[in-house]
């Protein structure tokens, strides 16, 4: 058998704590490192010496259990799952907080400003979250292929381009059922529209697994997590239920859980239970998702955590494990997801003004000609047609990629062809618009 990826934490009680013999370490060593690292047993025991290694992790585990917050969630044992904020993680939730509660435009340096011009950039993120969620799952579509299948809006040809389809219909779903309470029910329906019509590993859609034989391996192929047994599940997700359906706003001197932390926990509560024989973790995510738009933090619509779990696996799962296996400790996870959000963050803010210097510079173009009327839609439709010259377009495409009416799209399209920018012509019966391969020529002698 070969040594497991994160060796199992000596286990804390607080009744066999020996202030005595960890006294001469307690000034030293506090929940985080000097670094405001949350350490695991595993990377803790080579940073000490060796021989006080045991009693410097009993210090600091001590310290944890006086921050810790005792949630009522339990695993199959009837341990509870808890977590620490430390400084370091304090100052994290904080910049989370503040973005969150922000707009896009603020992110983008109120450049976004135009309405439509903010509707596409949604609807084009949540492609990319769509996309990158399911090539986390496994998907192996190139992004341009799948961004185009969305945008127009065409049937899926293989299995990939399904998942991915499925993945944007459940982004869009949670953040249509954004006001209702959480039940056995959504969590169903959540799984069924992130796999209905595929096969992997014999899923059925919106259906619970009916066995024990699921379970979750780690970067070296060994079992990392067994779940609960398959009997079990009803009764556990009612219970995750009522912990995400339950009032968390501290106001009445109840626990008090800041949003973002609830979602971080909903989203591994779900991948803890793995309920469904795939799936998981695409539920898990749109879980979190859900949740965060529940509680009004519309930026989350517009972020793409998966992209930056697929770019992390490894430390994606060793958050899951470092939890497992310390006493259910939640942090870790909560710790790992915090900096993914901020990431994110960054990654939304330099893509919206990359998206931005990129209008602006066919906007430039335009300046002081006959086409300098033309609304953001056109302009945007150009800014396209010049990166990519023979592109084609159709009025479904449009009206799905900008959410306007089809005639409205048509009028948009035809206009561009009447002023000579696109070429209008047939594709069997379907109206089709080219970009010419001089566009941006007929731009500058517009001038």
């Amino acid at each position: 058998m070969s040594k497991p990826l994160v060796e199992r934490a000596p286990e804390f009680k607080l009744e066999n704590f020996d202030l005595s013999k960890a006294l001469p370490f307690m000034a030293q060593y506090a929940e985080v490192d000097s670094q405001g690292r949350y350490l695991h047993w595993s990377q803790l025991k080579w940073r000490v010496p060796r021989n006080d290694a045991k009693t410097i992790w009993s210090v600091i585990k001590f310290k944890r259990h006086l921050k810790a917050v005792l949630l009522p969630l339990k695993d199959e044992s009837g341990a509870h799952f808890s977590y620490v904020v430390p400084h370091s993680m304090e100052a994290k939730l904080h910049q989370v907080i503040k973005i969150a509660g922000g707009s896009m435009g603020a992110v983008a340096g109120n450049r976004a400003s135009d309405s439509i011009q903010q509707r596409y950039l949604v609807s084009s993120l949540i492609m990319e979250e769509a996309i990158t969620g399911a090539q986390l799952e496994g998907a192996a579509t190139t992004r341009e292929v799948a961004k185009k299948m969305l945008e127009e809006e065409r049937e899926p040809v293989d299995p990939d381009e399904r998942m991915i389809l499925n993945n944007f219909l459940l982004l869009k779903y949670a953040e249509r059922i954004k006001k209702q309470d959480l039940s056995i029910d959504l969590i169903l329906e959540f799984h069924r529209i992130a796999t209905q019509h595929t096969s992997e590993n014999n899923v059925t859609p919106g259906e619970f697994r009916t066995s024990n034989d699921i379970y979750v391996e780690d970067e070296k192929g060994d079992i990392a997590h067994k779940p609960p047994c398959y009997t079990k599940l009803q009764e556990r997700l009612q219970q995750l239920c009522d912990f995400a359906n339950a009032d968390h706003n501290g106001l009445a001197g109840g626990l008090f859980i800041p949003p973002v932390i609830k979602a971080v926990i909903l989203h591994f509560m779900l991948g803890y239970e793995h309920p469904f024989r795939d799936g998981n973790g695409r539920t898990a995510r749109a879980l979190f998702y859900w949740w965060m738009l529940k509680n009004e933090y519309d930026l989350f619509k517009y972020v793409s955590i998966s992209k930056l779990l697929k770019d992390d696996p490894r430390g994606y799962g060793l958050s899951f494990l470092y939890t497992e296996k310390d006493q259910n400790d939640l942090t870790y996870f909560i710790d790992f997801q915090l900096d993914i959000i901020l990431q994110a963050f960054a990654d939304l803010q330099e893509y919206l003004q990359h998206k931005t210097q990129e209008f602006h510079q066919v906007v430039a173009l335009l300046e002081g000609s006959r086409f300098s009327g033309l609304n953001f839609i056109q302009k945007d439709l150009l800014k396209k047609g010049t990166k990519e010259p023979g592109r084609v377009f159709t009025v479904k495409e449009i009206a799905s990629t900008y959410e306007v009416a089809e005639n409205t799209a048509r009028k948009y399209l035809n206009q561009l062809a009447e002023y000579k920018l696109f070429l209008p012509t047939k594709d069997g019966r379907t109206f089709i618009y080219l970009a010419p391969a001089d566009l941006k020529q007929r731009l500058h002698s517009a001038k």
